[in-house]
């Protein structure tokens, strides 16, 4: 009984951790909307500054809590001056762009850090006068664990406080019920952005820090704890601090409790209590039920077929393309071949986003599962190439068919974390059942057969399945069908009187994007010969978000330009020093100087110049 109940407090001190991260992450978005990727990356820049403060500072009480709180305060500091300097820059776009530019930041601060403490792990030293542990029930339970427990609550009653008596916190709440009327009445938006940003920094950061007796200080911090974070936010309903401190308890003691009872299923905890708490209340434990979120203005563009000339130009090009593996050297025909698996994976999700308005934060778990599906019907059925991949792109539709069947009714942020959450779970499955899907060994071998085995035929087999897919993919934002999903987007109400079924359209959408993501994960599948659980992971999804918002989410053109982009960037930052510190800054140059994406920006340029107006691409 004693073991359990030190879990249970050994549960309880990660919640306090988990929650002073997600009440962060909380009051960001509920004030300026931001879905903050850059939290995680503020949690270990506050791990690794506290470290290196406390080892600075005089041994002592002083000089463990002053570096603790004084790094907590840096990143606070860091996180204003990043709100000021980019993120400002980006409100004028659609409030999804600014995804794109807090992955980016995330990526600059991974490798700062690495630039500045160097790859090796750092250990700190005890808390003073909490070094030692007391027995509960003859187990022992760190001093410190129970600290962290006790320190939970407080900061609770804090930020209650905070919001309750204070005109700030009165500001903040009314900021996040409703932006616009407070804005209205005088609200000084910039001013109040900066201040929350500074504080959810600030909170990140005190997080990390607090962690520096517990645990070891590495580089996979942030990666580990903003996929939690953004479970806690959401099972607790956006907005509500209350709602992350119990979300961050019941996940943080199902975690520690579920090693013991269901040690095979822990991966699947967190995510699984996100599904389900999504499936029975949509808004959240704590949250308010919201209305159906309002469409972006710029983003309720009509899309236009391309002209004669334009289609002609497409045919030059496709041509073009096929005469490259007369002219490029093998390692550049495999760096094409993934641009153009890529497009198709981004062009699937922006069918998804674009004309259907469905924001999916997990949509590797259709690249992933063409992936797998495929790659295991190869190893253990022997089947070749082409049924393989058929089989693949089939069994992502129907997997996005079962798990839109859930996600339909959702919208918004909600939609995109279950989502997500979905993905997770295929993530953890892959990881955890290693007899099937050899875990992060991952399935090899799968290689394309002899007539495509070299670098230029599979490139054009690529290049033949991708360019077909990719017009049906634009066709049918054309036909009654598209017509129809893009009024289930913008105007369901209406649709609904017309006597048709938005959320049918949308699911079908959905399972069409689905469809045509796990066909690009089965060509990926055999373009590398092997299949590994980051094709499931969250990277894999941000990925093609990114690629989508560098395109132009209100362009069909964009996903194609902006995966040629993102490929070809992190191919050439593959041999730089410090890849991600120069991938993370072009992506955030790009969010700032093109806040419609590359071809959404130039073409309202070409227009304004032509016309006087914009138009989409």
């Amino acid at each position: 009984m004693g073991f359990y109940l030190v879990q249970l407090l050994t549960g309880l001190a990660s919640a306090s951790s988990l929650f002073l991260v997600a009440a962060g992450l909380t009051l960001v978005f509920g004030v300026s909307r931001i879905v903050n990727f850059a939290h995680g990356a503020l949690y270990m820049l506050g791990a690794y500054l506290a470290w290196a403060l406390v080892s600075a500072l005089p041994h002592g009480p002083l000089g463990f809590w002053g570096g603790v709180l004084a790094a907590a305060a840096a990143v606070g500091l860091f996180g204003a001056l990043v709100e000021v300097m980019v993120l400002r820059r980006t409100y004028r776009a659609p409030e999804l762009f600014q995804l794109a530019a807090t992955f980016g930041l995330a990526l600059v601060i991974e490798d700062l850090v690495l630039m500045v403490f160097g790859p090796r792990d750092r250990l700190g030293p005890p808390a003073p006068g909490l070094g030692g542990a007391v027995r509960v029930l003859g187990e022992p339970v760190p001093f410190y664990d129970l600290f962290l427990v006790a320190a939970g609550p407080a900061v609770l009653l804090l930020l209650w406080l905070l919001a309750t008596r204070t005109r700030f916190g009165i500001l903040v709440r009314a900021a996040s019920e409703d932006r616009e009327t407070a804005a209205a009445l005088g609200v000084d938006e910039r001013r109040l952005f900066t201040a929350v940003y500074a504080l959810g920094a600030a909170l990140a950061g005190l997080g990390g820090a607090l962690q520096l007796p517990r645990e070891t200080i590495h580089h996979g911090m942030d990666v580990e704890i903003i996929a939690e974070a953004f479970v806690v936010t959401v099972v607790g309903g956006m907005g509500s601090i209350p709602g992350a401190f119990v979300a961050a308890v019941v996940i943080r003691v199902l975690q520690a409790l579920g090693i013991l009872w269901l040690p095979r299923i822990a991966l699947f905890l967190t995510f699984l209590v996100l599904a389900l708490v999504l499936v029975v209340r949509p808004f959240g434990l704590f949250g308010e039920r919201e209305g159906p979120p309002r469409p972006d203005p710029r983003l309720l563009v009509p899309y236009r077929p391309l002209p004669p000339a334009g289609r002609a130009a497409v045919a030059l090009l496709v041509l073009a393309l096929a005469l490259l593996p007369r002219l490029l050297d093998p390692y550049t025909l495999v760096v094409a071949t993934d641009v153009l698996i890529f497009a198709l994976f981004a062009a699937a999700l922006h069918f998804a986003m674009g004309p259907g308005g469905l924001v999916s934060f997990g949509h590797a778990a259709y690249f992933g599962g063409g992936a797998y599906l495929a790659a295991l019907l190869v190893r253990d059925l022997g089947l070749s190439m082409l049924p393989a991949l058929a089989a693949g792109a089939l069994g992502a539709g129907v997997l996005a068919v079962v798990f839109g069947s859930f996600t339909a009714r959702l919208a918004g942020v909600y939609f995109a974390m279950l989502t997500l959450a979905f993905a997770q779970l295929l993530w953890a499955a892959a990881t955890q059942f290693t007899e099937l899907t050899g875990g992060h060994d991952g399935i090899l071998g799968i290689w394309p057969p002899a007539w495509a085995a070299t670098p230029e035929s599979f490139y054009l087999f690529t290049l033949a399945l991708a360019v077909p897919s990719l017009a049906v993919l634009r066709h049918l934002v054309f036909t009654p069908f598209g017509q129809a999903l893009r009024g289930a987007r913008d105007h369901p109400v209406r649709l609904l009187t017309l006597g048709l079924a938005p959320q049918r359209l949308l699911w079908v959408a959905f399972a069409l994007s689905g469809f045509f993501s796990g066909l690009a994960g089965a060509l990926h599948a055999f373009a590398k010969g092997s299949v590994f659980p980051d094709l499931l992971a969250i990277p894999a999804s941000v990925d093609a978000l990114v690629a989508v918002l560098l395109g132009g989410l209100q362009t069909l053109a964009g996903p194609i330009p902006g995966a040629a982009l993102l490929v070809g960037i992190e191919a050439w930052t593959a041999a730089v020093p410090w890849p991600r510190l120069v991938l993370g800054g072009l992506v955030l140059a790009v969010a700032v100087a093109f806040p419609a994406g590359i071809v959404g920006g130039l073409a309202g340029l070409v227009r304004r110049l032509r016309f006087g107006r914009e138009a989409p691409a």
